[in-house]
Formats: C-alpha cells, sequence, structure tokens
C-alpha cells in the first residue's frame, strides 16, 4: 500500500491556470493527480519547470473536459494517451493512467487503466513515481520521498527490466545522481547501467545529446562522470573521455556553467594525445546532432583561433578579446589552465582574469562609409585599407579616435 504525505501549499498549485484545467478535469469525479517532476521538486523545495498531469480518463474524454471548461486541448500523444492543454498561456501535460505491455529499449507500447500504482511500476526512478492532488496529499508506492531526502538514486522495481524497457534510462539515472544524489550511488543502479551499457547504440544522437547536455548542467557532476567512465557507459557514444581529470581541475576554475565547455574539459585529453582514432573530438558535433549555434561555439573551443594561455603576450590578449569576445577568450583560458595543472594562484593568469572580467566592448570609430566620403574609391582595396587601419587601432589599445584612425588611413 502506498505510503502518503502531505505536501506544503505550492503557488504553483494554487495558480489560476493550474486550478482550471484540475477542475476541468475533476468534473467527472476522477482522481486527478499531479505526477512526476512538479511532485519531486516541490517536495526538496527546487522550482519547478512543468507541470505534468495524470488522470483514469482516456484521452477523448480528457479532451471532452477541457474544452467544456473553454481551455484548449492539443491531441500530442493520443497513442501514448498524452493531451496538451494551454491555459492562460500555461502548458500542461496531462496523461491517461498506463502500463507498458511491449516494449524494444526505445519505444512501448502501452494500455491504458485505471491503477495509479500499475503507472507509477511503468516509470523509471522511486523518486519520480510520486503523484500528488490538488489538495497536496502525495501518494509514493515505492519510498520515492524517503530516496529524495536521503538522496539515494534508485530504479523502481528491477533496473535490469527499466533500462532494458528504455536504454536512455540508464543516462537518466546518472543525470538524477549528478542532480538529486548523495556522496553514495545505488550499487544496484550501477551494475545494471554497466551491464546494459550496449544497449545506448540503439538510441538516438538526439536523444543522447540532450540527456547528456542536462547532466553536464548539474553543479558538480565530475564524481558521477568518474563512475560512468570506469563503467564503460561512455564507450558506445562518446569515447573520447579517456580521464576526468582535466574535467575536474576546470570545474574549480570555472566562471560559469556552460555544459559545451564543461564537454570540452572533459573530451580535452582525446584532442591533445590522439588516443582515439585521429581528431575524433571534431566530429563529437555531428555525432551528437548538435544545433548549427552549438556546433560553432564547440568548435571554436577545440579548434580556437587563438592560443590563449596564462603566457599569452598582451597585445595577441588584446585582439582576441576584441574579435571573439571576453566569454569565450574566459574559457579559453581556463581550459587552458585547467590542462596544464595550473590555478589562480598563478599572477598572470590572475591578471588576466581580471581583464576578462572588466572588459567593456569597444568599436572601431572608422567604416567604410567614412573612407567613401574622404575620397576612398569602394572595392577590395579600400576594404583591405580599412582592415590594416583597424589592426593598427587594436595594436594601440584601442586609443585612437575617428580622427586618428582617418588620419592613419590617409596616409
Amino acid at each position: 500500500m502506498s505510503d502518503i504525505y502531505q505536501l506544503e501549499r505550492q503557488s504553483w498549485m494554487e495558480a489560476t491556470a493550474t486550478r482550471r484545467v484540475m477542475d476541468a478535469l475533476r468534473a467527472g469525479g476522477q482522481d486527478v493527480r499531479f505526477v512526476g517532476g512538479c511532485v519531486r521538486d516541490s517536495l526538496v523545495g527546487r522550482e519547478i519547470k512543468d507541470i505534468d498531469i495524470a488522470t483514469p480518463d482516456r484521452p477523448e474524454v480528457v479532451i471532452t473536459l477541457l474544452e467544456n471548461a473553454g481551455i484548449k486541448a492539443i491531441p500530442t500523444g493520443m497513442d501514448h494517451g498524452t493531451i496538451t492543454a494551454v491555459c492562460n498561456h500555461k502548458v500542461f501535460e496531462i496523461t491517461t493512467l498506463r502500463l507498458d505491455v511491449e516494449t524494444d529499449g526505445r519505444h512501448a507500447k502501452v494500455i491504458f487503466t485505471d491503477s495509479w500504482v500499475e503507472d507509477a511500476a511503468r516509470r523509471d526512478l522511486t523518486m519520480n513515481a510520486l503523484s500528488a492532488n490538488l489538495e497536496g496529499v502525495v501518494y509514493d508506492p515505492f519510498d520515492g520521498v524517503k530516496d529524495l531526502r536521503e538522496k539515494r538514486i534508485r530504479f523502481v522495481g528491477d533496473a535490469v527490466t527499466r533500462i532494458e524497457e528504455d536504454a536512455l534510462r540508464l543516462l537518466r539515472f546518472f543525470r538524477f545522481q549528478a542532480w538529486y544524489g548523495g556522496d553514495d550511488i545505488d550499487a544496484v543502479g550501477l551494475e545494471a547501467a554497466r551491464k546494459k551499457a550496449p544497449l545506448l547504440k540503439g538510441l538516438s544522437a538526439e536523444r543522447i545529446h540532450s540527456e547528456l547536455m542536462r547532466l553536464l548542467a548539474a553543479p558538480d557532476p565530475g564524481s558521477v562522470l568518474k563512475h560512468m567512465l570506469d563503467n564503460n557507459i561512455f564507450t558506445t557514444f562518446l569515447p573520447e573521455v579517456v580521464t576526468t581529470d582535466i574535467f575536474d581541475a576546470f570545474i574549480k576554475l570555472e566562471g560559469r556553467c556552460d555544459p559545451l565547455v564543461r564537454l570540452v574539459a572533459l573530451t580535452m585529453v582525446a584532442n591533445k594525445t590522439m588516443g582515439c582514432p585521429k581528431d575524433t573530438i571534431f566530429s563529437i558535433p555531428d555525432r551528437l546532432r548538435f544545433s548549427t549555434a552549438e556546433k560553432e561555439h564547440f568548435l571554436s573551443l577545440v579548434r580556437p583561433a587563438y592560443n590563449i594561455n596564462s603566457k599569452i603576450d598582451d597585445a595577441t590578449f588584446r585582439e582576441a578579446i576584441y574579435r571573439i569576445g571576453s566569454g569565450l577568450v574566459s574559457d579559453l583560458l581556463r581550459l587552458s589552465m585547467a590542462r596544464t595543472g595550473e590555478g589562480f594562484g598563478n599572477q598572470k593568469a590572475l591578471e588576466l582574469s581580471r581583464k576578462i572580467e572588466s572588459w567593456q566592448p569597444v568599436f572601431f570609430p572608422l567604416q567604410g562609409r567614412d573612407l567613401i566620403k574622404a575620397g576612398f574609391k569602394p572595392g577590395p582595396k579600400m576594404g583591405r585599407l580599412l582592415k590594416i587601419t583597424e589592426q593598427w587601432w587594436i595594436e594601440q589599445a584601442f586609443v585612437p579616435d575617428y580622427d586618428q584612425c582617418l588620419a592613419y588611413a590617409m596616409k
């Protein structure tokens, strides 16, 4: 029988949009509950991102109930019982209670049920199998509240079976360990992950990419990444990970959390020693289906336009920070320091860091139209002259003003 807890009043539960959706779904007398992350995170005082709701009613009934209450209903996943409600510009995902009857490691065939325990039993982790009604009563069929409070990440039921149903759960186990876990990791879950790691080959690159970025965004995922490395989790999708030493050093130096920069730190040894097949680090964005912006950012870090390190001369540093920006320069400096084992006890590194923090963008005062006005003819020659003048201005520490830059160009 499920343990029952009482959740303190939550602002997101009291919100007008939430109450409208819940009242609409409960109009037929059904036991409708919040499920998953919103319940879990409320119990530990974390910010709520998404509000997911479950109901015994079938999808077509859900649509009717919502529309009767004047709420927009979108049939986003009828076969799996999922309806999206939009109320007061807020989005709610509503799913009919269900259980899996067939799985292939990526997709599941489901049938609907009216059993809350059966629905909870198909979820991945105990802390994600929680549900709560509008009055804040929390239902906990698998000791998820205790696991949450004790920072223990544990699969619902048999860990191997859960992973076989959907291999992404293997990565979710480590992601939740990084965000919610304590110093110890569940030995049963870890062994199941090690045993079933080859199943990751069957996942799409997009799903792996998404889960990896969310894992790397955790406050300090270093120990979790070490567990993954020691248990050959990276082998199937990111063989460039051969140590976490540089990553651990980088975490102590980083000025801001950027999962992509952390990924570079995690794979940096492969780039440095080429212990993997030649240049495989450069193929990571394509293999993991990065967006164009992500790919450009990643490659700007592993194949930088400037060699940023604590020994960089002032002129190169000045040009780099002007041309590629303080954020990228900061990341490159810290990556270099992590690779060489330096800290901010290094006076030059500390001075560079302070310059980066105090940097205010500057703008070259001369433009093409200024040269045209001064009598130059548009074309490649004028373009080269403008670039030469800009380079001189950079070398002069951005001091020359418009008149001085124009005078230099006129020479």
